[in-house]
């Protein structure tokens, strides 16, 4: 849990973003103060500051509407706010309904509980500023004019570079390849380049895409990169693999040329200009690939066998580099593509569902976001009727930070209460300082504004606490335009601070969900996402491996999500077990799946699998015990997992000729039968180990 806390995660807002973000902010301030309309300027300012946190990457036709919708609740929720302000029991009311509506977002996704969550913070500041009724529309009406201008300030380049998006996100997945090949993982970590490759696959095949010429050279990249990132995978499992030190040289010394090819393209498909510099790493990579057929004619046993399918994987890997060079120059607007057409969709594993039957088959006690939806709706509620029994000053911040800490897991909860305290009272002793400093001129408060804005940008999703600070900073320096004195804001928000937070942790603690709950599931959906995806590989239906793929990736990243929030809770003997069985068995899941990449990579190439009714039965053996194994995840009790060893040892003598005779497809099946067999064995063995014992 220290380690959550501690923890500096990589910085994924670019300088620019935060310096747009910023100016929708300052610049409505600076005109106002300019022309004596402080309080207009305010009210923009706020809905600027309310949509900045949906400025998030993507296609501008996607941006766009995030950020309007997002724009939109803002003034809804503003405009609601002050119109019954004045009146406790429909206060209380809307604030229990809309923070109900905010918890349940977060089946949704992060984006839609961010909108959620600055609509209730939205109705519940403008429901205490006493604003007469008849000045809401105007009032609502200028937040949201201050989220449309943020909005414009997000697409404004989308005329002038209509695919920088696409350009980014290709240049971001060729970095990773470069950086997998770089590593060269075992089979037992995850594989690369998971989430940076289905952000590409939206982008460019998602409902929102851009249409035009450029995006077909941007398809064929996106192709290839998963081509090649199957073939830098099996270079890497056949590295770890090889017994001689000189092989295994080689074999790193081939990975590292592709790396140096993956970052020039990668550097030319971020700025738009012609991949030059990979010429030299291109060249040095076909000198080396060159030389495997003599080291494997002069090696013996395993690593022979290993270097012929190395050889495989290298000539087909050098391919894809050279057309990911030949692309890279023609992939932007100014380029001319030549590339065949290809049609335009998203694998089912990623297509959005639709949001009313995602939210109502999330309607009950067994969701994690109908629980988190209740906790949110009890606390906001109980907070907002006794602030306002209770008439405390500034009170409002306390159903504020409540709603704001509270998370669906323990480990969120506490991570975001902790910090936000930490992080305020460091943000409180930087405010105090500024306002012994800076309160007197209104153009100096404004300067500060802006580079503390900057500074929250940049930082909140690398330290939520560092964010905190400056955020606390922020919102003493804008209040003081109001009319707030400083003091006031300081102790009224250190003590709502530890109100809400204090209240959030209390609220979770009575009614918890731990992730050890989900975990299992989490698992199991991983298995059954693994089973379907070796089964069309060992049926050659390379139609189905888009769908497949992207299901495995999903299914992988929310179980890696989940067992990261059970590393964020309490150490309990019964959560540490299951901590450490996960662990093992996420291991060996990532093992199974990296079994067939070689014979993936070969069927793509076009070959033909030898033997099909040995294939096939070892195939349809492999479905029946990996279904087995998710039924036992599922059901702990259900531990009857038959071995798969038995199948594996039939197909290899039906190889045995093909084998002996050095066929490089055969030789791939047995390698990838026998890895399937030793992974899905061991999760078996798992499973019995961690099984309750029988009763008597």
């Amino acid at each position: 849990m220290w380690r959550s806390l501690l923890a500096l995660k990589p910085r994924d807002v670019p300088l620019r973003v935060a310096l747009r973000n910023t100016l929708a902010i300052v610049a409505p301030l600076a005109i106002g103060i300019a022309s004596g309309h402080v309080g207009a300027a305010l009210a923009v300012a706020t809905g600027a500051l309310n949509t900045m946190f949906t400025d998030q990457p993507g296609p501008y036709r996607l941006r766009l509407q995030r950020m309007l919708l997002a724009a939109l609740a803002a003034g809804a929720a503003a405009l609601l706010g002050i119109l019954i302000g004045g009146h406790f029991g429909w206060f209380v009311l809307c604030a229990l309904l809309l923070a109900f509506g905010a918890g349940l977002l977060v089946a949704l996704g992060p984006l839609a509980a961010r909108v959620g969550l600055t609509s209730v913070i939205v109705m519940l500041v403008s429901a205490s500023m006493g604003i007469a009724p008849r000045a809401a529309p105007g009032v609502a009406a200028l937040i949201f004019a201050g989220g449309a201008l943020q909005m414009l300030l997000a697409i404004a380049a989308w005329p002038l570079q209509r695919y920088r998006p696409e350009r980014f996100a290709i240049a971001e997945v060729l970095r990773q390849l470069a950086a997998t090949a770089r590593a060269r993982p075992d089979a037992a970590q995850l594989p690369a380049v998971s989430q940076a490759a289905m952000d590409a696959l939206v982008l460019l095949h998602g409902d929102h895409r851009s249409r035009g010429e450029a995006m077909r050279a941007f398809r064929v990249i996106a192709e290839v990169c998963e081509r090649a990132r199957i073939d830098l995978l099996a270079l890497s499992d056949l590295h770890a693999r090889l017994q001689a030190p000189g092989l295994r040289t080689t074999v790193a010394d081939l990975l590292g040329e592709a790396a140096g090819v993956l970052d020039a393209c990668a550097e030319a498909m971020h700025h738009a200009q012609p991949p030059a510099a990979a010429e030299p790493a291109l060249a040095a990579f076909d000198a080396t690939t060159a030389a495997l057929p003599a080291l494997a004619a002069g090696s013996r046993g395993d690593d022979a066998r290993l270097l012929r399918i190395a050889q495989a994987r290298a000539d087909s890997l050098g391919g894809q580099l050279r057309a990911l060079c030949r692309n890279a120059a023609s992939a932007s607007s100014r380029g001319e593509i030549r590339s065949q057409r290809a049609e335009a969709r998203l694998p089912a594993a990623l297509r959005s569902a639709a949001a009313l039957p995602t939210l109502r088959a999330n309607l009950g006690l067994g969701s994690v976001a109908f629980r988190h939806a209740l906790r949110c709706a009890a606390c906001v509620a109980l907070a907002a009727a006794a602030e306002r029994l209770l008439r405390l000053p500034h009170g409002v911040w306390i159903p504020m930070t409540a709603a704001i800490v509270l998370k669906p897991d323990f480990g969120g909860t506490l991570r975001f209460g902790v910090l936000r305290v930490a992080g305020t009272l460091a943000g409180l002793l930087l405010a105090t300082l500024l306002a012994h400093w800076a309160m007197g001129d209104a153009w100096l408060r404004l300067g500060l504004l802006a580079a503390l804005c900057i500074g929250f940008r940049l930082t909140v999703t690398v330290h939520y606490g560092i964010g905190v600070a400056l955020l606390t900073g922020l919102v003493v320096v804008l209040l003081s335009f109001e009319g707030m004195a400083p003091a006031d804001a300081i102790h009224a928000r250190v003590v709502a601070t530890l109100a809400g937070s204090a209240l959030a942790l209390t609220a979770y603690a009575l009614w918890p969900t731990w992730e050890g709950r989900r975990l299992p599931a989490m698992l199991a959906a991983l298995v059954d996402a693994y089973r379907l995806h070796l089964d069309a590989v060992l049926a050659g239906r390379m139609g189905d491996l888009a769908d497949t793929r992207a299901a495995a990736r999903r299914a992988r990243s929310n179980a890696q999500a989940s067992l990261d929030r059970l590393r964020g809770e309490p150490t309990r003997r019964r959560s540490l077990q299951q901590l450490r069985q996960a662990e093992a068995l996420l291991a060996n899941a990532s093992r199974l799946v990296r079994a067939g990449v070689a014979l993936e990579a070969l069927l793509r190439d076009g070959a033909t699998l030898p033997q099909r009714d040995a294939v096939a039965g070892f195939a349809a053996r492999a479905d029946r015990v990996l279904a087995a194994i998710a039924t036992a995840l599922r059901e702990p009790r259900h531990t009857d997992v038959p071995s798969l060893r038995p199948q594996e040892r039939r197909l290899a003598l039906a190889l045995a000729e093909a084998v002996t005779g050095r066929d490089p497809v055969a030789l791939a099946v047995a390698d990838a039968a026998d890895r399937i067999a030793d992974s899905t064995d061991t999760l078996a063995h798992l499973l019995r180990a961690d099984a309750p014992a029988p009763a008597g």
